[in-house]
């Protein structure tokens, strides 16, 4: 049986953890914070692909969810696991099999209990997925209201 030949990685990404038994089956979910903004990536593999060897909608706005919420909270200077309140996208073209899935998350705003973020989804360059989120900040993260 033939191997497939791993794509290589563009230059700063390194692996992240995947952050559950959810995220595992999809990853190594890569993750660069050096060169240049930060950004999510992923190769496109046979298992992320409908039938017609294009990124299946739910694994796009899976990676979104994650770029955009562990984007927004790093770039909010927040720690601990996100709840997602809501996650709206756009899909804009097909991800095919074998290209390079990157988004840079933008931080919208930030509340004292919600974070606001963006990004669009390229792969191999090429816009495929526009979204955008709203995060639950963690309980600890959250300033409690003055008591009395």
């Amino acid at each position: 049986m033939d191997q497939p030949i791993p794509l290589p990685v563009p230059e700063g990404f390194v692996p992240r953890p995947a952050g559950g038994p959810f995220l595992e089956p999809i990853g190594p979910i890569m993750i660069r914070r050096d060169h240049g903004p930060l950004a999510f990536g992923l190769r496109i593999e046979k298992r992320h692909c409908n039938s017609k060897d294009m990124a299946h909608g739910g694994m796009l706005a899976t990676f979104a969810d994650l770029a955009l919420g562990i984007g927004g909270f790093n770039l909010a200077g927040v720690t601990g696991f996100f709840t997602t309140i809501s996650l709206n996208s756009d899909y804009l073209a097909p991800a095919l099999l074998g290209t390079w899935l990157q988004c840079e998350p933008v931080l919208l705003r930030r509340t004292r209990t919600l974070v606001f973020a963006q990004g669009v989804c390229l792969a191999d360059g090429k816009p495929v997925l526009r979204a955008s989120g709203v995060f639950a900040l963690p309980r600890e993260a959250a300033p409690q209201p003055p008591s009395g």
